[in-house]
Formats: structure tokens, sequence, C-alpha cells
């Protein structure tokens, strides 16, 4: 796969950002796209090695990267996007936003920098949309049955455009104003323009999705008019309920959840939000509480948004910073210490800080945290560690906006699961055996059935549970 000796012959050279000084003025992309040479030349550095680790444990899509980095370094670029195309539907979001573990689990980065597999990716499927080659592909033949895709974040839409192709007729409901669930609203635009989404869009309605918007499935249409109407429905819903944090202080103002700002953001830049009803940062000092993706958007718009200060706590100890251009082995990878694009732009982080207060006085905002530092020490063997607050390490700090961003726990268990009567796991997801759930012709997918994760592991998810309403409309009489 690609040059014999690629992998000595050229460096790795991976994403360039644009200039901070320019980026934070603007919502526009962050990346600059590298040339064709330049990619194929990357593509060169895929060694041919006995196991791609890649492909069979790093991409959760299972996407044929071997193959394509092979096809593009040979100049096969419409082959590379037909591979490229079979397993993944959306491989120009995922070629923005994922974070690459197919990378980390590259062979080349036992001691060497691994291939730059997800701009390759993009190279791949943007070169596609500019030859023109994705293209609408409406069923030959209609099944007759009729499915409800409830949610239009990743998983749902990957499984209305499989269940299209089935030959069954889609429709996506979506309770927001516009098509995307956490695609259109919860990612900022610095990290995926909008237009990237609604070009994809474009090809599911030419290829006869049906998409509605504004509709909050459980009031405005009932569990019960969804099992009469459709042969099987789908809940892609996403997991929604936001980890809370319960200290004195909470209920005053000016503290959010980090997706009710990010989401006001993304609906601000629109233009359907006006600036006088948005949760901004202008001229404030912002705490971000939790350190994951998440709270690193919440990061990257306060900055846009003109924050005169930015902190970014997170109760956990700080991972360990790694330098070289390999990567560690497991189970060391998941814990070293990532900077994110946001980060480069300016905050505070600091870690094994736990929150005990908020304060405020006259008109019932937030103007203080009070804190305490954390050590973390080893229990009983099979236990998790033990959070011990330190003596004489508390703290304030002056803040006037605080956004949680702490993860989500599961599923948000509304009107409409209640309706249907689902049964939920231990952890609130909905419980599901092959993605249908307790409930005959209702099936699960996405975060709604696994929790909180990755893009690109609901986009496969999403994948399978059409896999399997395929079969159960297939056997049902």
């Amino acid at each position: 796969m690609g040059k014999v000796t690629g992998f000595f012959d050229y460096p790795r050279r991976a994403f360039a950002y644009r200039p901070v000084g320019e980026r934070v003025n603007d919502y526009k992309e962050l990346i600059i796209p590298q040339s064709g040479p330049e990619i194929t030349t990357q593509a060169a550095r895929c060694m041919d090695c006995g196991i791609p680790f890649c492909q069979a444990m790093g991409c959760p899509v299972y996407n044929l990267i071997p193959e394509w980095n092979d096809l593009v370094y040979k100049g096969n670029w419409q082959e590379a996007y037909e591979r490229l195309e079979m397993t993944n539907n959306l491989p120009e979001i995922t070629g923005r936003i994922c974070p690459a573990p197919c990378e980390t689990s590259c062979t080349l980065s036992i001691n060497s920098s691994p291939v730059t597999i997800k701009q390759i990716e993009l190279a791949i499927i943007e070169n596609a949309f500019a030859q023109g080659w994705v293209t609408a592909r409406p069923p030959a033949a209609e099944s007759g049955r009729k499915v409800a895709v409830i949610g239009s974040g990743p998983a749902g839409i990957s499984a209305a455009q499989q269940l299209r192709r089935m030959g069954h007729a889609v429709t996506v409901f979506e309770r927001e104003d516009r098509i995307g669930g956490i695609l259109r609203y919860g990612i900022p635009d610095f990290k995926l323009e909008k237009w990237v989404l609604d070009r994809r869009l474009e090809q599911l309605i030419e290829e006869g999705v049906n998409f509605e918007t504004s509709v909050h499935i459980g009031d405005d249409l009932s569990a019960r008019y969804l099992r009469r109407a459709f042969d099987a429905v789908l809940v892609a819903m996403g997991a929604g309920q936001p980890r809370d944090l319960t200290v004195p202080g909470r209920g005053l103002q000016n503290i959010h959840f980090a997706m009710e700002y990010l989401i006001q953001s993304n609906k601000s830049i629109a233009g359907i939000l006006g600036d006088e009803k948005q949760i901004s940062a202008k001229n404030r000092n912002v705490l971000v509480i939790g350190g994951g993706d998440t709270g690193s958007d919440c990061v990257g718009t306060a900055r846009r948004q003109g924050a005169k200060k930015i902190y970014q706590f997170e109760i956990m100890p700080k991972p360990r910073e790694w330098q070289d251009s390999t990567n560690p082995s497991w189970p060391y990878w998941p814990q070293i210490l990532r900077t994110s694009s946001s980060h480069e732009e300016g905050c505070e982080r600091d870690w094994n800080i736990l929150t005990k207060e908020f304060t405020g006085t006259g008109a019932g905002a937030v103007e203080k945290i009070r804190c305490v530092r954390l050590e973390w020490k080893p229990s009983e063997k099979g236990k998790p560690p033990a959070m011990v607050e330190i003596p004489g390490s508390e703290f304030s700090l002056d803040v006037d906006l605080v956004l949680l961003a702490m993860g989500f726990l599961h599923v948000t268990h509304n009107r409409l699961l209640d309706d249907f009567k689902v049964d939920y796991d231990p952890r609130g997801n909905i419980k599901t055996s092959s993605y249908g759930t307790s409930v005959d012709g209702v099936f699960a997918a996405g975060d709604a059935d696994i929790g909180a994760s990755l893009v690109v592991r609901a986009i496969f998810h999403g994948r399978e549970a059409a896999k399997a309403i395929d079969n159960y409309l297939k056997n049902k009489k």
C-alpha cells in the first residue's frame, strides 16, 4: 500500500491552521486544505503493514483506509472515493471533526509519525464533490414500507440515507427549525461550516428522503400515531441529558449548560437569533467547567465573542504531556494531554478542581465561584481512585459567565419514550438488542442507544440500525 519506502522518504505533514490572530475574528473554517500533490505524498507514507489496525481497530466505521491511501498515491481519485463511500455517509464531516482514532492506531505510530488519514479522507471527498462524482442514488424499486427516523444528527442522517437506498419511504423528524441535529447547532462553524452539511442534505432530498422540522415528537405527533403510520420507527435523538452541577448557587443567572450556549451561538451566526437574545461572553470573565471537546468548543466560541478572560477547569488530574511524534502505547494513549485549536487561541486551564459554590449579589447573577483543589488517591484493587480535598487549598475566582460542559448522561427521557414504554439500561440509555428496543418495530441508534460518543461511531450505528430495520421489514408480514 502506498510507496514501498514512502514512510522513510516523506515526513508527516498534518493539517495547517489559519493564524490565531486572523481566525478569532470570524467563524470561518480553521483548516487550510493541502494541495493534491501534497496529499498524494502523504498517502505514499501508508506502509504495507501486516494488519491494518487503522481499519480493523481504529476506525469506528471500518473505512477501507489502506485501499484508498494506495489509490490516492496512484492517482486513482475516483476509485478512492468509491471505496470511501462504501463505509461512510458523511466523510466530509468526519474528515473535519473526527478525532481520528485511525491515526492513533496506525502501525507507523510505533516508532514514527502516523499517516495523515484524516486529511486524506477529507481531500478524497472534497475532490469527489468538485468533480461531480457525488450524485443522488435513489432506489431502483420501492419496497412499499415506511420508516420514521426521530432525530437528524449523524446517526439519523446515515440511517435515513441507507434505508432510502434500500427502497423504503423515509421521513426524518427534527424538533429544531433546521435539519442536522448536533451537526447543525452543536458544533461551531469554525469546526464545521454549515454549507458542508447542507450540501450533503441536498443529496438525501434528491434521493427522496423527506424531512419534517419543528416537530416535537410525543407532543406534536404521538407514539401511537407513529406506530400506526409507519412500519418501523428509529429513535436517534442523541444523548441530550447533560450532567448538572448540584452546588449552592447553581440557580444564579448566567450559569448555563454548554449545549444551550453553543446552540444559541450557532443560531445567531445563522441569522435566526438576534444578538439581544443570545448568551454572550463579550467583555466577561468566562469559566468553562469540563475538559472535553464540548468545553473546548465553548472556549473557541467565547474567544470569538470577545471574552475578557477564559478559564477551563477539570475535576480530573492533568493528563500526561506527550511531545514525541510517536503515539504512546495502550492503555496510556487515552491519558495524554490534548490541546485543541481553541486552547491555542487563549485560555487558562487547570485540573484537580472541585466546585464548591457559586455566589452573587444584586440582580441574582453569578459573580464568584468557590473551589478547592483535589488529590486522587489509589483505592482498593478494582475500585476507582478516591477524591480527597486538599486542606487549605480553597480559592475563589471572579466570573460572570459559567458554562457547564461536563458531558451527557443519557438520552432525554421524554414523553415519546414514556409512551413507547421502551426499556432503559442501567445507565439510562435505551436498551436494545441488535438495535431493536423492547417494543416491536421500534429501534434505537447512536448516542440514544450507546450513550454519548463520537460522531463517527454514530454514523456506524446508524448504518447498522438501517440493516436491522431492513431485515425486520423483510420478515414482517
